[in-house]
């Protein structure tokens, strides 16, 4: 039995109503203090957040980590998806599961355990002084580096069940067909795979370039003060300097980046079509 549009649309109203109400309304009143500047309604706002050097290296700093972080689970993702595809149905669904635990477990209890690998007194650094490669511990913790090894491994799998997702959907002749007809490795990933996985492209990169973006725990606790990001910067501005419209003005650039790197990626994958 289908319903006609009146009736979805009688069904689809409360669930609507509870979005509208405790998500949108909220949300708007918060951003439209960014808007606010002087008494009255402009730019100024983002006009001062962009003019201090400290505002424009984090955001700079959020963009190329983001990017950095999708790059690489892009790269390593392929190759993921690639081997898991391939493996007997069994296997497959081993290496699957190892894939998603990662998932079940808490974000605080993942980046923390950074902090044992990375730490001055940590398995990282225990192993290059005792091999003799450095004579002192490094300062690992609190670099960018230390951002990026976690948001990657924290994304990571977002990426590869996208990727796994859209590879299962190549047929298994067209790659073996591919190499019969001469094309090397690079050019059945660039004319045959990619082109056929972009839309599980799309997905995990909005996945992973906005979880990096957005993400807190991770950057708070391997970056701390030194290596800020927009989204502590925010927590910064809120329970810090109760600066309630810099805030709003961080908040709208984050849902910006957003929805743009998923435009954008969208648009990429069109014009590759």
């Amino acid at each position: 039995m289908f319903l006609d549009s009146r009736q979805g649309l009688a069904l689809a109203l409360p669930a609507a109503l509870f979005a509208l109400l405790m998500f949108l309304v909220p949300v708007g009143i918060l951003l439209s203090e960014a808007f606010q500047y002087d008494g009255g309604w402009s730019l100024g706002a983002y006009v001062e957040f962009f003019s201090k050097p400290l505002y424009q290296k984090v955001f700079f700093r959020t963009l190329k980590l983001g990017a950095m972080v999708a790059g690489t689970a892009a790269i390593i993702g392929y190759a993921a998806a690639f081997c898991i595809v391939n493996l007997s149905a069994k296997a497959r669904g081993q290496v699957f599961g190892l894939v998603v635990l990662p998932l079940m477990i808490s974000p605080v209890a993942r980046t923390y355990a950074w902090i044992v690998i990375l730490g001055r007194t940590g398995i990282v650094n225990d192993t290059l002084v005792g091999l003799g490669i450095a004579d002192t511990p490094l300062r690992l913790l609190f670099t960018e580096t230390a951002v990026f090894i976690g948001l990657l491994q924290l994304f990571l799998p977002l990426m590869i069940i996208s990727l796994v997702s859209s590879m299962e959907n190549i047929p298994r002749d067209v790659i073996p067909a591919a190499r019969v007809l001469g094309a090397n490795w690079l050019q059945v990933f660039t004319r045959v795979i990619l082109p056929l996985t972009k839309e599980g492209l799309v997905i995990g990169g909005t996945l992973v370039f906005t979880g990096s973006l957005t993400a807190y725990i991770t950057p708070a606790i391997l970056g701390g003060s030194k290596v800020l990001m927009l989204e502590t910067l925010l927590y910064q501005r809120v329970n810090v300097s109760n600066d309630f419209v810099a805030a709003s003005v961080i908040a709208m650039i984050l849902i910006v980046m957003s929805f743009s790197t998923n435009l954008l990626l969208k648009r990429i994958a069109t014009a590759r079509s």
